[in-house]
């Protein structure tokens, strides 16, 4: 057997490429490197700009020349890149051989010796990962979880009066409606939307470690933490002036399990899906060539969110090793923290996937309302929690003398199937008042959901 050309290992990178390449655009090794080169250029812009050591201001042609390099980063850049890291032996080392380059070609030589200035490696890499970290999650990620709790809030909407019986510990209970179920999960989610757009994206710019050692011997007379301040808030991130020599990544930790806890909440929700599936309350829509099963012509599976859920799990498993493992460093400095925050990008790519087979999952199904009705109209008994509840209040206000409501309607009902006409009959000759007594005979399953529909209006924005 030949071998086969050269093909990408894991599914996000050949099957499901389309569907992750905005994390990649981020979270890549290409990513990464562009990020480093705006830091590297960046901080030498800094340098220039303040015209530290006796440097002076570049020109706005300059300027803007530097900045074009990363603007205009592409396969070339990438290859070469590769080609100095294979001699270097050394990432950020590379890029900075790399910029040293383009300053050569720029004629801006003179400058060279500020590329990289009293930086360690980690100065450049907790940036770079602050940066391309905060892009995935705030300008791919996010908008497409977004965009889930809006299709789930607009089915809350929508299916806000479709009453439906309700299911705890997988028991007929007290009914409730499509729509408010959904919006539970809306108003969950939208909780961690919050919290994670209040992330802080934290960055360290204080040299080996974290002491400022180089810049002070290079000049005393600077105020060097405040420099690192500036520099770092100018990225558009939050300084850490405590560090080691890596930043700590508990800002990171924060944000891997606030995202897993989106995760498994979306994972309930697929779960929740998937039974009501199973128990006819939503019925899944053909999709035009599409195959259920190999051998069964009439099944339509409920791949999507059975997908959904694979992904999830996948996600959260490589998140919470990440939160696990990226909050210990030995001492001032260990590399565990190098090959682990390379799979940041794999964990979003997996929980991306699962979004997007969300929201297909959610255009692929409907309510099936007769199902719903038949449903309610079978399990009359749920209504024995309203009927025990009113002779409470009447026994309360002095409108009965019924001793044990509640053992009454546990003898009636548990355990037992009770019709519309038994309860009608049961009602008729319990010893509370008539308008008590017309209130529960009008009762019916489905009438019995209580406040579900108003509660949607607590899941809007």
């Amino acid at each position: 057997m030949s071998p086969l050309p050269e093909q990408p290992l894991s599914p996000l990178d050949g099957r499901y490429r389309a569907t992750v390449a905005g994390i990649g655009e981020h979270l890549s090794e290409a990513g990464l490197n562009r990020a480093r080169l705006l830091v590297e250029i960046e901080w030498l812009l800094y340098l220039t700009d303040h015209e530290l050591f006796g440097s002076s201001r570049l020109s706005p042609e300059q300027a803007r020349a530097l900045r074009r390099i990363v603007a205009d980063f592409g396969q070339d850049d990438i290859d070469e890149l590769a080609a100095l890291e294979a001699t270097t032996r050394h990432d950020v080392k590379a890029v900075e051989y790399f910029v040293r380059r383009r300053l050569a070609d720029l004629g801006l030589t003179d400058v060279a010796e500020l590329t990289h200035f009293a930086a360690t490696s980690e100065d450049i890499n907790n940036l770079s990962y602050a940066i391309t970290i905060g892009a995935a999650v705030r300008e791919v990620w996010l908008p497409k979880l977004e965009r889930v709790v809006d299709a789930l809030y607009r089915r809350a909407v929508d299916h806000r009066a479709d009453a439906m019986l309700a299911h705890t510990h997988g028991q007929p209970a007290t009914p409730t409606t499509v729509g408010k179920e959904f919006a539970v999960f809306v108003a969950r989610l939208r909780r961690i939307v919050g919290q994670i757009e209040g992330t802080e994206y934290l960055g360290k710019f204080s040299g080996a470690t974290g002491t400022f050692a180089a810049h002070v011997a290079a000049d005393p007379s600077q105020d060097w933490p405040a420099i690192s301040r500036e520099f770092v808030t100018s990225l558009g991130l939050d300084w850490n002036p405590l560090t080691t020599q890596i930043e700590p990544h508990d800002w990171q930790a924060e944000l891997y399990q606030r995202i897993a806890h989106a995760n498994r909440v979306l994972h309930n929700l697929c779960t929740d899906i998937w039974t009501y599936i199973s128990m006819g309350y939503f019925t899944q829509i053909p999709q035009a060539g599409t195959t259920g099963s190999s051998t069964m012509p009439h099944k339509i599976n409920p791949i999507r969110f059975e997908n959904a859920e694979a992904n999830l799990e996948l996600s959260c498993a490589l998140l919470d090793s990440l939160a696990a493992t990226l909050v210990t460093s030995r001492l001032q400095r260990d590399l565990t923290d190098s090959t682990t925050q390379r799979n940041v990008g794999v964990a979003l790519g997996h929980s991306m996937l699962a979004l997007d087979n969300i929201l297909r999952g959610l255009d692929e199904i409907a309510v099936n309302r007769q199902r719903l009705d038949e449903d309610l109209d079978s399990n009359w008994e749920v209504l024995g929690e309203a009927i025990q509840t009113v002779i409470r209040a009447e026994v309360t206000a002095g409108g009965s003398s019924i001793a044990d409501p509640y053992a009454m309607l546990k003898e009636l009902t548990r355990g037992r199937r009770v019709g519309q006409a038994e309860l009608a009959a049961f009602v008729q000759g319990l010893d509370i008042r008539d308008e008590a007594k017309a209130r529960l005979l009008a009762l019916t399953p489905a009438g019995y959901a209580g406040l579900a529909s108003a509660l949607v209006d607590y899941a809007a924005r």
